[in-house]
């Protein structure tokens, strides 16, 4: 009997213990694992926040790299552009500027051609009024020699 008795004293016990386990013990270590594993869930949804956010900004950031190297591309093809568009109108201004220089010194040249021919007809008819005043010196000069020699000659041999 002291075995019956012992076990009831020994479950009694242990039914007591686990009373006082479950009303004293029990709770907090149930609040314990409840805050930790609320703590990991919370963990393991920030880390999948930010392995969504760190997606999100690499994506972001792509976008945004890609956004430059086609603005670059077009900010460069609008310098190409411009750069052309610079050129052909340099070359049309050079060749507008050559074209008036060739017009002005065509006008120069025709300018100098009339001054010459202006030049040369005023000595050809300086020559030609040289050539007629000599010349009617030279008859007058001949028709006076001719009378000096019809004077100048012995009566006799007229």
């Amino acid at each position: 009997m002291n075995i019956n008795l012992t076990l009831i004293g020994q479950i009694i016990a242990f039914a007591v213990f686990v009373a006082f386990c479950m009303k004293f013990v029990w709770p907090p270590l149930i609040n314990a694992m409840q805050e930790r594993a609320k703590k990991i869930a919370d963990g393991l949804d920030a880390a999948n926040r930010a392995e969504r956010d760190l997606k999100l900004a690499q994506e972001k950031a792509m976008s945004q790299l890609r956004d430059a190297k086609e603005q670059a591309a077009q900010i460069i093809e609008q310098a190409n552009k411009r750069a052309s568009q610079i050129i052909d109108e340099a070359k049309d201004s050079a060749r507008q500027e050559g074209d008036r220089l060739k017009v002005a010194a065509q006008a120069e040249i025709d300018q100098e051609v009339n001054r010459a021919n202006v030049e040369s007809s005023a000595m050809v008819n300086l020559a030609y009024s040289s050539w007629a005043n000599w010349s009617r010196s030279a008859s007058c000069f001949a028709t006076s020699i001719e009378v000096s020699r019809i004077f100048a000659a012995p009566a006799t041999a007229r």
